[in-house]
């Protein structure tokens, strides 16, 4: 039995302990996570230690890979782990990937599953996601070392895991399950009261599409129908003005943080740029990614990256396969002049000195902690020894096993050379920009590299 006076000790340690929290708590010091931050359906489908499994029970699963291409919804009933959900919205999904599918006679689609399509229905708190065929990615590894590059830096990411699929009982494939940026990635990122979340695409590439590259124009509300048209919830016109008015700082080059979440953008291109990813907004077609708007403050977030790691242009009529390229790829200018003169969220916060530098120190954190810390290897070797013997199964598997060990291979070996000419241009001993790199020779040697080994359009053309 204690004695009193050890138990006025603890009484008075618990009373000081209560104290100092409460201060802290008053003063933001401790940072609380939302209750919304942290939904059940993280620790179950998204539990990124095991491959989960999924099989979709349909009626007439031949009638709807017959009509995939209408991107049509139908009425399904998926098992998730053994747990049923009935009444779930399943349809195809992608664009390029899609057609090229199904041009190829191919039947390996990604897919779309909405709970709440038929009826109000959630899978613990989670409204959709996707099921991502690998389409052009033969290491099976683009979209989650992307995305867990994002959260490695502390951006706003889609959560991710691998799926065994089989429908109506029967092997379907391995596939990468991806929450897509709706309701419940809104509520566990931002809040119960969040902003506005956009994912600003073009109607045809052949048009202007400056709100796609999100360049200011005027303050009218039809300038920006391929930002508006594609919001996630319903836009008000107080959404509309204050989404334009931070165009409209973006497009002053002055008082940026009053319109633009500095911290997080900088983060997202830190990445963004790491990964060599052509079809962004980075990139010719300026599109694939979301737009997030809070009090008039905009964020970029990340998608689509089965083209990224330099892939890009593989299967156009005359592809740039130059490893040595893309490897040493400027960090400073990632795009040609007239792509960064219609980039403002990129171009207009790198003409300020300041930002420039905390870009730069944000290179070199990542360089230093993702990459020769070792974690990037230990990760990409932890996921391929889970995922090899599903990939090896898989009944619709677009590359042979061979293939997929290659890709993996090739992969790692980009990204790691790519980390190391990355640090030489934060040194200084490689050019950082295009026009320094232009009469420079003593880059990274990645020539043996073939790009096409992390997945080719020829891939499709040549499978059985």
């Amino acid at each position: 039995m204690l004695k009193n006076k050890n138990i006025d000790k603890i009484v008075l340690v618990v009373v000081s302990i209560s104290v100092i929290l409460t201060l802290l708590l008053m003063t933001n010091i401790i940072n609380i996570p939302k209750a919304s931050s942290n939904p059940p359906y993280v620790h179950k489908l998204f539990d990124k230690t095991k491959v989960h499994n999924i099989d979709i029970v349909i009626d007439d699963w031949d009638h709807f890979l017959e009509n995939a291409t209408k991107e049509e919804y139908y009425n399904a009933t998926i098992i998730i782990d053994n747990e049923k959900f009935s009444n779930v919205g399943i349809r195809a999904k992608g664009n390029n990937s899609l057609r090229l599918t199904h041009k190829y006679g191919l039947d390996r689609y990604s897919l779309k599953l909405e709970f709440d399509h038929f009826g109000y229905n959630s899978y613990y708190g989670l409204d959709k996601f996707s099921l991502d065929s690998s389409f052009q990615d033969n290491s099976y590894l683009k979209t989650y070392l992307a995305f867990d590059m994002m959260d490695f830096m502390g951006v706003p990411t889609p959560l991710c895991s691998y799926v065994w699929v089989t429908v109506n009982g029967n092997d379907w494939g391995l596939f990468l399950a991806v929450e897509e940026p709706e309701e419940a990635f809104a509520k566990r990122n931002f809040g119960k009261n969040h902003g506005q979340l956009y994912k600003p695409d073009y109607k045809s590439l052949k048009a202007e599409n400056k709100d796609v590259a999100l360049i200011y124009t005027d303050d009218d509300f039809d300038s920006y129908d391929n930002i508006f048209r594609k919001a996630k919830f319903k836009v008000s016109k107080s959404d509309k003005k204050r989404l334009i008015n931070a165009l409209k700082i973006l497009a002053s080059k002055e008082n940026l943080d009053k319109a633009i979440n500095i911290d997080e953008v900088l983060r997202y291109f830190t990445v963004q740029v790491f990964v060599v990813n052509m079809d962004s907004y980075l990139g010719k077609t300026g599109h694939n990614y979301f737009l997030y708007e809070e009090d008039g403050i905009l964020s970029i977030l990340p998608w689509d990256y089965n083209l990224a790691f330099a892939t890009y242009s593989l299967g156009m009529p005359n592809p740039i396969n130059d490893s040595n390229l893309y490897v040493n790829y400027p960090i400073d200018t990632p795009a040609s002049g007239e792509i960064m003169k219609n980039r403002p969220l990129y171009h207009h916060l790198m003409l300020n000195n300041e930002y420039f530098r905390q870009y730069r120190t944000y290179f070199d954190y990542f360089i230093t902690e993702y990459f020769e810390s070792g974690y990037f290897e230990n990760e990409v070797d932890k996921v391929t020894e889970m995922i090899s013997p599903y990939v090896k199964k898989d009944p619709t598997a677009f590359i042979s096993h061979e293939d997929y060990l290659l890709g993996v291979k090739t992969i790692k070996e980009f990204c790691l050379l790519r980390a190391k000419s990355i640090r030489g241009q934060l040194d200084g001993t490689i050019p950082s920009t295009i026009k320094g790199q232009k009469d420079f020779t003593d880059f990274i040697d990645a020539s043996h590299i073939k790009l096409e080994d992390m997945g080719d359009i020829e891939d499709l053309k040549n499978r059985p």
